[in-house]
């Protein structure tokens, strides 16, 4: 097995080989294996600010996310979404790793995401705190949480799914 690289592209950078094996992952995660349909192609993934991040192994991307730069109230902000790992390359630390690389492009800026509730844990060792209640959206509990930018908005709508790994403890954190 080599190495697995952290990549990241903007959207209208990305080669079609590439945006296939992010859409095909995310399939795979999100409509068969949690047996969810939903509408996966929501047009967000190829606008200009939509950045993406995945990590490759041998040739294949095994883990991605999606970050969404939005501009609502005037300032940026931003929001991650579609973050999973293909099930042979679960619990190795892959979200996180992925995560983490995404959120310091964030920095300070507000961030949102709709977590799957089995992951609040998870997304709460990495400053997010939820900012309204649990809901069911394609039949999945989320909770919406919120990152930076002081205090938590409104709990507003968004675009994110979560799921694939449970990611492991980080050092600088006590317990999940």
């Amino acid at each position: 097995m080599t190495a697995v690289a952290l990549k990241r592209s903007w959207a209208l950078d990305l080669d079609n080989k590439t945006l296939y094996q992010l859409l095909e992952l995310r399939v795979q995660v999100f409509v068969v294996e949690q047996a969810c349909p939903y509408p996966e192609l929501d047009g967000r993934d190829l606008l200009v600010e939509t950045r993406h991040f995945w990590l490759e192994q041998d040739g294949r991307a095994v883990c991605s996310l999606r970050l969404l730069e939005e501009h609502e109230t005037g300032s940026t902000s931003f929001r991650i979404g579609r973050l999973c790992t293909a099930a042979p390359a679960r619990g190795q630390g892959h979200a996180t790793r992925l995560l983490r690389a995404a959120l310091a492009e964030v920095g300070e800026a507000p961030c949102r995401i709709k977590a799957q509730t089995y992951l609040v844990d998870m997304y709460a060792q990495h400053g997010f705190t939820p900012e309204g209640e649990e809901f069911v959206e394609d039949g999945i509990p989320h909770v919406p949480m919120w990152r930076g930018g002081g205090a938590a908005r409104v709990a507003g709508g968004g675009a994110a799914r979560v799921a694939g790994e449970l990611a492991e403890p980080d050092p600088s954190s006590s317990g999940r």
